[in-house]
Order: C-alpha cells, then sequence, then structure tokens
C-alpha cells in the first residue's frame, strides 16, 4: 500500500447524535475538553485493566508466614478502614484459599512464575507497539483503539475466568497475558497521538502533565477495585475491569473524535487558536461547509473528515532529534516505574511497618499512593518542562532525584506507616515525573518535529518508538524482581537505583545542549542573532513550535 493515501473517516455517531439534540455545534475549546476526557477515560481503563496481577500475586503465592487476605491488623490508619481490615483473619471465604494459594503459581518456584507472566505481557505489549504505532498513523484512530479496547477486556476477564474454570494450567494464563499485551499495545500511540492532533506546543508540557494523571488514576482504581472484589475470588479482580475497559471501548467508538479535520476545524484554525488563545465557533467552521480554509492554507477535509495523510516509517522517525536519546531514557525510567507498579503490593505485604505485617487487601489499597505522588510528579514535571523550555534538564533532575527518594523509602519506610505513605509518595512523584513526561509532552513534541517537513504527522509512530524501547524495560524490571527478591529486597532497590541513574545519564548531552542552547541565546538584534547557535545542530530545533 502507497503511504500517501486518502483515509475517509465518520463523524463519531454520538457526536451526531449530540448536534442534532443541541441544535447547534461545540466550540473548539469544548471538543478539546472532550477529547481530554475521553482520552483520559481510555488510558485510565487501561492501566486499570493491568493492575490486578499485581493485587493478587500474594493470593495465588501466599507468603510462608500464611497471613490472612484481610487480616486483624493491630491499628487503624487515621483515614479510617480504608487501608486496614478490622475483620477477623477467618471472617473471609478466601482464607483457606488465600493460605493455600493457587496453582501452579504457590509451589518454589511460585514467584519467578509470576515474574514470567508479567514479562510476557510486557514483551508483547512493548512488541507490540512498534506495529500499533506504524498503524496508528494509517488507520482510523478512533476504530482502532476500540477495538484494542475491546480485545483488551476480553482477554484480561479470561485470565479471571481461569479461576472459575479451575484452570492449573502455566500455559494458560501466560497464553492470555501475551495475548492481552498485544491489544494493549494499541492504548498510548492512539491517545497521545490524538491529543498531539488537537494541542499544540502552547502549554503542552502542563495540559498533557494534567491529562497523562490517567495513568494514576488508572492505577488506583484498578487497585481498589480489584482489591474490592478479591474476597469474591481472584478471578473477578480481573472479570470486573476487563468488563469496565470494554465499556469504555464503547465510549471511545460513540464520541472520539481523533482528527480535527473529522468534525471540520481546519489546520489554520488551530493554529490560530494556540497563538492568541481565543476560541472558534463551531458554526464558522469551513470543514462543514465543504470549502477550505483560504487565502493559501493547508486544505481541508470535507464533512466526512478525508484528507490526505503522510506515514512516516519506523526508520525515518527514529532520525528525528531527540527520539533514540530520549526512548533509551525511558527504557530505564519505565522499568522503574512498572516495578513498582507490578510488585509494590507484594513487597508491602511482606515487609513489617512499625513491626507489624498487613493484609493482602491493605497492602493492594495502600500502593495506590505511590500513584497519588504520580500525579503530582507528572503535572509538576510537564509544568516545570514548560516554563524552562527544556524537556531533557527537566526529565534528568527528576531522575537524579528518585536516587535519594527510593534509598530512603527502603531505609525508613518500615519504621511507621506515616513513614512509609509520606515516602511512598515522593518516590511516587520522582519516578512517575519523567516517566509522564517523556511518554506524553516529549513524544507529542517529537512526532511534530519540524524536520518531518510540511504537514506530515508521525505522532503514533514516535510515541510508538520510544514507548516501546520504554515497555522492554518495563518488562524486564518486573522480571528481575521477581528473581532478586528472592534473595533479599535490598538487590531490588540497588537495581532501581542504578536504573534510575542511567536513565539521567542517558540524556547528558541534550541536557549539556539545552544548557548552551540557553546560555548563548543572543540579545535581539544582535550579531550572533543571525548565526546559529552552536548547540542548533544537536537539538534539531528540538522544542521548536511547529504546530
Amino acid at each position: 500500500m502507497d503511504s500517501n493515501f486518502v483515509l475517509v473517516r465518520q463523524i463519531p455517531p454520538g457526536i451526531r447524535l449530540l448536534r442534532a439534540v443541541r441544535g447547534r455545534d461545540w466550540t473548539l475549546k469544548t471538543y478539546r475538553y472532550a477529547t481530554l476526557l475521553v482520552t483520559f477515560i481510555a488510558y485510565a481503563c487501561y492501566h486499570a485493566s493491568r493492575k490486578p496481577s499485581s493485587i493478587v500475586k500474594s493470593v495465588l503465592d501466599p507468603d510462608p508466614l500464611n497471613r490472612p487476605l484481610s487480616g486483624n491488623d493491630p491499628f487503624p490508619w487515621p483515614i479510617g478502614n480504608v487501608f486496614i481490615e478490622e475483620q477477623g483473619q477467618n471472617s473471609s471465604p478466601l482464607s483457606e484459599s488465600s493460605r493455600k494459594g493457587w496453582e501452579p503459581f504457590n509451589g518454589k518456584d511460585g514467584t519467578s512464575k509470576l515474574g514470567e507472566i508479567d514479562v510476557a505481557f510486557l514483551s508483547c505489549y512493548s512488541l507490540g507497539m512498534y506495529v500499533a504505532g506504524h498503524l496508528g498513523d494509517k488507520l482510523d484512530l478512533r476504530l482502532f483503539l476500540t477495538s484494542g479496547m475491546v480485545g483488551s477486556g476480553i482477554f484480561v476477564a479470561l485470565f479471571g475466568m481461569g479461576y472459575l474454570w479451575n484452570v492449573h494450567v502455566f500455559w494458560f494464563y501466560l497464553a492470555m497475558q501475551m495475548v492481552a499485551g498485544l491489544f494493549q499495545a494499541t492504548g498510548w500511540p492512539s491517545v497521545v497521538a490524538v491529543i498531539g492532533n488537537w494541542f499544540g506546543k502552547r502549554k503542552r508540557g502542563l495540559i498533557m502533565g494534567i491529562w497523562n494523571a490517567h495513568t494514576s488514576v488508572g492505577n488506583i482504581s484498578g487497585s481498589l477495585l480489584a482489591a474490592a472484589v478479591l474476597s469474591c475470588g481472584w478471578g473477578w479482580s480481573f472479570i470486573v475491569p476487563g468488563a469496565f475497559i470494554v465499556l469504555g471501548g464503547v465510549l471511545v467508538f460513540l464520541f472520539l473524535a481523533p482528527y480535527p479535520e473529522d468534525i471540520g476545524f481546519t489546520h489554520r484554525q488551530l493554529m490560530a487558536t494556540d497563538e492568541n488563545g481565543r476560541d472558534v465557533e463551531g458554526q464558522n467552521r469551513g470543514g462543514e461547509q465543504g470549502g477550505n480554509d483560504g487565502g493559501g492554507g493547508a486544505s481541508v477535509p470535507g464533512p466526512c473528515g478525508s484528507g490526505l495523510r503522510t506515514s512516516v516509517g519506523l526508520l525515518e522517525a527514529c532520525f528525528i532529534p531527540g527520539v533514540i536519546p530520549f526512548a533509551l531514557c525511558l527504557f530505564f525510567s519505565k522499568l522503574v516505574a512498572y516495578t513498582f507498579l507490578y510488585w509494590l503490593p507484594f513487597y508491602l505485604s511482606q515487609t513489617a511497618i512499625g513491626g507489624h505485617f498487613m493484609s493482602v487487601k491493605s497492602a493492594g489499597n495502600l500502593s495506590t499512593l505511590f500513584d497519588v505522588g504520580g500525579i503530582v510528579g507528572g503535572i509538576l514535571a510537564g509544568y516545570i518542562s514548560d516554563r524552562l523550555k527544556a524537556r531533557a534538564i527537566t526529565a534528568a533532575s527528576f531522575m537524579y532525584m528518585a536516587i535519594p527518594a527510593m534509598l530512603l523509602y527502603r531505609w525508613y519506610g518500615s519504621v511507621s506507616q506515616t513513614l512509609n505513605i509520606v515516602l511512598m509518595m515522593i518516590a511516587g512523584l520522582f519516578v512517575n515525573g519523567p516517566y509522564a513526561l517523556i511518554t506524553t509532552a516529549v513524544s507529542a513534541d517529537l512526532g511534530t518535529h519540524s524536520s518531518l517537513r510540511g504537514d506530515s504527522r508521525a505522532l503514533a509512530t514516535v510515541t510508538a518508538i520510544i514507548d516501546g524501547t520504554g515497555s522492554i524495560g518495563a518488562a524486564l524490571g518486573p522480571l528481575l524482581t521477581g528473581f532478586l527478591s528472592t534473595r533479599g529486597w535490598n538487590l531490588v532497590f540497588v537495581m532501581l537505583m542504578l536504573c534510575a541513574l542511567i536513565a539521567g545519564l542517558l540524556l547528558t548531552r541534550l541536557v549539556i545542549a539545552e544548557i548552551a542552547e540557553k546560555a548563548d541565546r543572543p540579545m535581539p538584534g544582535s550579531k550572533q542573532g543571525r548565526e546559529a547557535p552552536a548547540s542548533q545542530p544537536l537539538l534539531g530545533n528540538l522544542y521548536k513550535n511547529t504546530d
């Protein structure tokens, strides 16, 4: 198939219905808010469906000390009974099964098998990302994202059905996770491409930092949801989140417009809004009249959203300045983040905090506070990078700060529950901050880089390269943790701190270039202003506004 082709997309049925009921159209600003909301919900569903495996680890492979699922922990935390269950040890119908575990994960190699399940999912996810990103730049993103969400929900639920069907074959669970990983790969390149299509670079870091809270919101909701139904059987911790992501797919099919042109907005209108902040009324769009923007601007699709799109190949996208350094940085950054994502509840349930062990359900609920810190970190990193206009400096600084944060959490997190919570949230802030920044604002910046020439877009492809590379690290982290944790958690934290250091060092060249660019920035009208700064060849106008 030729890489240059005309793709005819239909206006989403939900938007057509709202137009008919309302009698008039929304403004561009309203459509942008709606796009943020729909994509936020969509990716929160993706992450919610990934969280159950971390919650049920201690049920599938119980602690040798036979700690209960919902034990009578010695004291309630000030929030109340959110993190501590006051039920007796034998009050849960799963008490007996939780002590025995679930074959084939309750043997001597159970922890390793759980690590293999994680790495199987994330390996298929990372490999599928490269294909999904390229397809996302070619296909209708609305249908592509919908199919990915529905497929993910089915196979996540099928993993949980192994409990109801009494399946004890390791390969069944491995296969379900692998297929689910392939479907999950459709999500991130698609939602970042959609947001990049609707928003220019003006305050992109802050907007995407806030929007990227969907990752932590999904983790939190997935943890709470999986823990809430855990007493009904561990399988329901997968079935219920699987059903939610299917419902999210229906929402995307009804209401997501991947490109502004699909509903009649012109490229010139988007640029004008980004530059002066004024909104554009929906009734005045040239696209709905089947015309063009006039004045020699870019051609505007008709009402059905047909338009000429140019797809960029994987190799060409790799040569965009900054893609490879940020992709390698994300490899180690995501390794750290996903180790916490998959193993923090397990770590909490097997670590004495204030001299006491907490139940599996309490550990799952408590682990959500790591993601609360991650929400703050993502927003803060986006805001700082916008203010400094320095993505690499911001990302590297956060990675370096994550090292002492994790060290303090390991050393003093067991002193008391309150101190554990404070240090956990601080660690989440610095771990998730650069991860959020690179996978959102940086990916969108590079996907609309000036080297792509003209109106070419490679948002999904670039996002897939960066996040796909990061996901390989995400697969490696939980796998190594499964082996290292059997030899002591100190080794796990040493690995995490070393990876954070490497992630920061990988951006050194870009950090130096950003510093040099700021130091050499000439005064307006000076002779130096007519010469290219020394850092220009390295950065390649990395953050130049090309929207």
